[in-house]
C-alpha cells in the first residue's frame, strides 16, 4: 500500500541499509516516523494536510515495513543512536540538511535520540504518545509492567521472544492493534493486514530494536541525563492522559528534558495519527511556527 500522491523512494543511509520513503509536496521539510506495529502509512491523513505547504517525508524504520532489515550481531543495529543517524542520513540523502521532526512511539524514540545527537538538523521535534526511554522503564512498574509487558519480553536475550511470537505473529501483532485504539474504524482493514504482514515478515528485527531498549538505548539516556543535556529545540508531546492511571505526572517527567515545551493531552487512543489527525496536524503546523 502507499500514501496517495506521494512518490516513493527507496534510500541508501548505511553500509547495507535502506529504507524505504514516501515523498510528497514542497516547502520545508518534515519528516514523519512510524510506531509500533505499524509503517509509515499510519501518517498518511497528517501527511496529506501538511503537503500542501511542506515537504513531507515518511519512512519505514530500519527493520521495519518495507526498509531494510540487517542483523544484529553485537545488540547495536537497532539501538535508538545508529536509528537516528539512519534518519539524517536519509533527510541529507533527499536534499535537507535540517528538517522538522515527528514520531509516533518507536518513531518517537529515535526522534528523541535524533534530537539529541544531531541537534543541528532538527529544528522542531514532536513526540506521540512516549515518554522518554528512561521515564519510559521507569513508570512500567507494578501494574505499569501489566500493561507494558511486551517490553519485559522482548528485552529477554535472543532466541526465546522471537519464536513465542513468530508461533503466533498476527494474534501478537493484532492484539495491540485492538486493545490500543479507541475507535477501530480508524485502522481499516487493508491497514490493518498490510500493518500485520509487514509485522509478521519482521518479528527478529522488531525484538532487537525492542531489546535495545532495554540495554544500550538506556546507556545513552543515562549518559544524556548525568551530562545534563536537555533538547533545545521547540518540542511538541501529544499523549493520552494514561499517567493518571499510572501516577506519574508526564508534562513534568518531559519538563526535564526539554527547554521549549508545549505538552498537550489528546483524548484518542494510542494511534492519534490515525484516530485524530486533524488534531495531530494541527499541533504540527503550530509547532513548526514556533
Amino acid at each position: 500500500m502507499k500514501i496517495e500522491g506521494f512518490a516513493y523512494h527507496r534510500v541508501q543511509v548505511a553500509d547495507g541499509v535502506a529504507l524505504n520513503a514516501a515523498v510528497g509536496g514542497s516547502g520545508s521539510p518534515v519528516v514523519l516516523l512510524h510506531g509500533f506495529p505499524q509503517t509509515h502509512l499510519m501518517w498518511r491523513h497528517v501527511a496529506a494536510d501538511l503537503a500542501a505547504d511542506h515537504t513531507v517525508i515518511c519512512a519505514d524504520l530500519r527493520g521495519y515495513g518495507d526498509s531494510d532489515k540487517p542483523a544484529d550481531p553485537d545488540g547495536t543495529a537497532y539501538s535508538k543512536r545508529t536509528m537516528a543517524a539512519d534518519i539524517i542520513a536519509l533527510a541529507r540523502e533527499l536534499g535537507h540538511e535540517r528538517f522538522a521532526l515527528a514520531g509516533h512511539d518507536r518513531g518517537a524514540h529515535v526522534a528523541i535520540r535524533a534530537g539529541f545527537d544531531h541537534p543541528d538538523a532538527v529544528t522542531h521535534l514532536a513526540s506521540l504518545d512516549v515518554l522518554p526511554m528512561l521515564d519510559s522503564w521507569d513508570v512500567m512498574r507494578g501494574v505499569g509492567g501489566a500493561v507494558g509487558f511486551h517490553l519485559y519480553l522482548m528485552a529477554q536475550p535472543p532466541g526465546l521472544p522471537e519464536k513465542m511470537i513468530s508461533a503466533s505473529a498476527d494474534a501478537f501483532f493484532g492484539h495491540f492493534l485492538d486493545i490500543w485504539a479507541n475507535d477501530p474504524e480508524a485502522v481499516p482493514a487493508d491497514v490493518r493486514a498490510e500493518y500485520l504482514r509487514a509485522s509478521r515478515e519482521a518479528v527478529p528485527s522488531i525484538v532487537a530494536d525492542y531489546r535495545a531498549s532495554a540495554s544500550v538505548d538506556l546507556e545513552h539516556d543515562a549518559a544524556d541525563r548525568a551530562a545534563g543535556r536537555r533538547l533545545a529545540m521547540p518540542v511538541t508531546v501529544l499523549q493520552q492522559d494514561w499517567g493518571a492511571a499510572l501516577g506519574f505526572d508526564a508534562a513534568a517527567l518531559w519538563g526535564a528534558w526539554a527547554d521549549d515545551l508545549d505538552h498537550r493531552t489528546v483524548s484518542c487512543g494510542h494511534f492519534m495519527a490515525e484516530e485524530a489527525p486533524a488534531e495531530v496536524a494541527g499541533a504540527l503546523r503550530a509547532l513548526l511556527a514556533r
